[in-house]
């Protein structure tokens, strides 16, 4: 391998897009992935030595997912900067993501060269995220500071806003649907609301959502 070349590992359960991003990676000058896994388990095994300089981590991965593993990851490799890239655009997750260690946020519609800008990115200390993430960041900073609502009933209450059913929000959230319910039943009861159309009402008029 090239001095100077970043190294770089993959956690991604789908075979195919794994093996596009190794083989996008693997064909860009100064770029070498040494590792890539199906699972944070695998790579937890098999990581160490790798020396990856740059983690690219799925969220929804068998077993434990990427949220979890992100501190788990950071033990392993504590130097390693990790890119999340995944499907989900939650306010919530990215939160979390960048809370438990991620470096940047990307979703997978990010074009090839954007991937393996946003590795050049972070390697030179920056924190790249896609335009869509940048700008749900941006709004949450201009939401009312003062809402009655709590973190979670806020996301929820947002993804319900996008038209998201209970059953999705409790899959895109990794909780169970019986705990959305409750939450939902806890928004209603701070904002005085029956119905989802006033709840999303009321919380848009007062730069809850």
């Amino acid at each position: 391998m090239e001095q100077g070349t970043i190294k770089i590992a993959i956690i991604e359960d789908d075979e195919t897009i794994r093996n596009g991003y190794e083989f996008l990676i693997n064909n860009t000058p100064g770029y070498r992935v040494v590792g890539a896994y199906a699972s944070v388990e695998e790579a937890s095994k098999l990581m160490e030595d790798t020396g990856a300089e740059v983690i690219l981590l799925d969220i929804e991965l068998p077993g434990i997912n990427g949220i979890e593993a992100l501190p788990k990851l950071k033990k392993i490799l504590p130097d390693a900067y990790i890119l999340i890239l995944t499907v989900y655009e939650s306010e919530n997750l990215i939160f979390e993501a960048l809370s438990n260690g991620a470096s940047g946020y990307l979703t997978k519609n990010t074009s090839a060269a954007k991937i393996v800008e946003a590795v050049k990115e972070v390697m030179e200390g920056g924190g790249p995220m896609s335009v869509n993430i940048a700008r749900l960041v941006i709004r949450s900073f201009q939401k009312n500071q003062d809402s009655p609502l709590s973190k979670r009933e806020t996301q929820i209450l947002q993804l319900i806003g996008e038209g998201k059913s209970r059953s999705q929000i409790a899959t895109e959230l990794f909780i169970d649907l019986e705990t959305v319910k409750s939450h939902i039943r806890n928004t209603y009861h701070k904002l005085d609301v029956n119905s989802k159309a006033d709840a999303i009402k009321i919380a848009k008029q007062n730069r809850l959502i």
